[in-house]
C-alpha cells in the first residue's frame, strides 16, 4: 500500500460527524466535545448542511432545532427525503411534544441544551451503534407479497416501493425477520430506539399504525397482541 493510500485510510477510519448549528460557538464546544473520537464537519444554516449530507456522506448529522431561515424540522424532513443518515437533534427545548415530533419525523435521538460532552459523546456512540446493527441479515427478507432489502434499506409490497421513514423500516424489518414472536412495546423501544429513549409506548403505537396506512392491504401482517405488544403474521399472505 503505498502512502497516498495509507492516508486515504487514515481518512476515512474515524466515523464523519456534521454538527448544523447557526451559533458557531456552540459548533465549536461540540467539536472539542468529539474531537478525540470523531472527524467533526461543521454547517451554519439548514441548506449548507442538505449540502454537506449530499457532497461528504456523513455517519451521523448533530442538528440543532432553532435555526433562522430553514429550520431544524424543515432541514430533518429535507434529508429524510433523500438519506437515511442517523440524526440528533438539537435544542434548548426539552419538552416531550417536541422529542415526540423529532422522533416522529424520523430522528434517532434527541438531546436538550445544555448537554454533558460526555452524555453526547455517549449518545452519539450509541446511536452510530444501533445504525450500524440494527437489521443483522443482509439477504432480502421476503413474507408472501412483501420484501424488505436490508442492504439497501428499501421495502416494497406487491411490487409498490413504501416509503418508509429510518424508524419505520427498522420496526418492519425487526418484526418481518422474527415471524410469530411477540414483541412488547418496551422491547421494541429497546431495540429500535434505543436504552436511553425517553419517551412512551405510544411512540411505538403511532409508527405500527403509519406501517399499516403504507402498507395498505398488507397491513394486516402486522398483528396486535392486546395488552403485550405486535408480532408478524406467522402466514403472511399467499403470493398473487
Amino acid at each position: 500500500m503505498d502512502e497516498a493510500e495509507v492516508g486515504k485510510v487514515a481518512a476515512t477510519k474515524r466515523p464523519v460527524v456534521l454538527v448544523v448549528d447557526d451559533e458557531p460557538r456552540m459548533r465549536e464546544l461540540i467539536r472539542l466535545y468529539l474531537a478525540a473520537e470523531f472527524e467533526v464537519q461543521e454547517a451554519g444554516d439548514g441548506l449548507s448542511a442538505l449540502r454537506a449530507v449530499r457532497a461528504a456522506e456523513p455517519d451521523l448529522v448533530l442538528l440543532d432545532v432553532m435555526m433562522p431561515q430553514l429550520d431544524g424540522w424543515e432541514t430533518l424532513q429535507r434529508i429524510r427525503e433523500e438519506s437515511a443518515v442517523p440524526v440528533i437533534m438539537l435544542t434548548a427545548r426539552g419538552a416531550v411534544a417536541d422529542r415526540v415530533q423529532g422522533l416522529r419525523m424520523g430522528a434517532d435521538d434527541y438531546i436538550a441544551k445544555p448537554f454533558d460532552g460526555r452524555e453526547l459523546v455517549a449518545r452519539v456512540q450509541a446511536v452510530l451503534r444501533r445504525a450500524s446493527g440494527q437489521v443483522e441479515a443482509r439477504v432480502p427478507i421476503r413474507r408472501g407479497r412483501l420484501t424488505i432489502r436490508p442492504a439497501e434499506r428499501t421495502a416494497a409490497y406487491a411490487g409498490r416501493h413504501l416509503a418508509l421513514t429510518p424508524k419505520e423500516f427498522d420496526l418492519l424489518a425487526l418484526l418481518a425477520a422474527h415471524p410469530g414472536q411477540v414483541f412488547s412495546r418496551e422491547k421494541l423501544l429497546d431495540r429500535i430506539w434505543g436504552p436511553d429513549y425517553q419517551g412512551d409506548a405510544r411512540t411505538v403505537d403511532s409508527h405500527i399504525k403509519n406501517l399499516r396506512d403504507k402498507l395498505g392491504e398488507g397491513a394486516r401482517l402486522i398483528e396486535t397482541v392486546w395488552g403485550v405488544g405486535y408480532r408478524f403474521a406467522e402466514v403472511p399472505d399467499a403470493q398473487p
